[in-house]
């Protein structure tokens, strides 16, 4: 299914609003086929861009974002089970492998790699250290863990092996709870970044 003119429009509105709000650098993915989807995404507002299926579908796409935009500007979003390489939101399976599938992502450019693990995703019991780990070790651009965050425990041990860690359910239902959060991680020993 390819996103409409209209819906491309309607994103491109809601990122400038969102930009015109927040303090904090943030990523936009979703329906970036081309290099004019990105270019437009990123002259609203956002700091980056995400591909998932569309890279997939063609890898020389994170060449030709990379080259164009910078590879700072680059996010490859992995999702995985079992070790394979999934797509459109992970309902499709692939022939690739995770780990190949990033190595060859960093290799065509992209700057972060977004790994989420559908084994783990909305769980609660931690996120996928071993695939996390995997790929952190098999590549040299930053490494973002989502899926499967439910306590701050399970966060530092994602920060033990990759860069960052995403959260999403966590919060989505306590807002609050991010500030309680952080100073948990802190008491933990992990350094964190100053809030905006």
């Amino acid at each position: 299914m390819k996103a409409t003119v209209e819906e491309r429009d309607t994103l491109v509105g809601v990122v400038r609003r969102v930009a015109e709000q927040l303090a904090i650098p943030f990523t936009v993915g979703g329906g970036i086929r081309t290099i004019a989807d990105a270019d437009a995404l990123l002259s609203a507002g956002a700091d980056k861009i995400s591909v998932n299926s569309a890279a997939l579908a063609s890898p020389s796409l994170i060449t030709a974002l990379a080259e164009k935009l910078g590879s700072q500007a680059v996010v490859v979003a992995i999702d995985t089970e079992g070790g394979r390489v999934r797509a459109r939101a992970g309902t499709t399976e692939t022939a690739r492998g995770t780990v190949e599938w990033a190595i060859e992502a960093e290799r065509r450019g992209a700057g972060e790699i977004l790994l989420t693990s559908i084994d783990s995703d909305g769980t609660r019991e931690g996120y996928d250290l071993e695939i996390t780990r995997a790929v952190a070790e098999a590549v040299s651009v930053p490494v973002i863990a989502s899926g499967g965050a439910g306590e701050a425990r399970h966060v530092a041990e994602a920060l033990a092996v990759a860069q960052a860690a995403l959260l999403a359910s966590i919060l989505h239902e306590d807002p609050e709870r991010l500030t309680l959060l952080r100073a948990e991680l802190r008491e933990m020993g992990v350094e964190l970044r100053d809030a905006a």
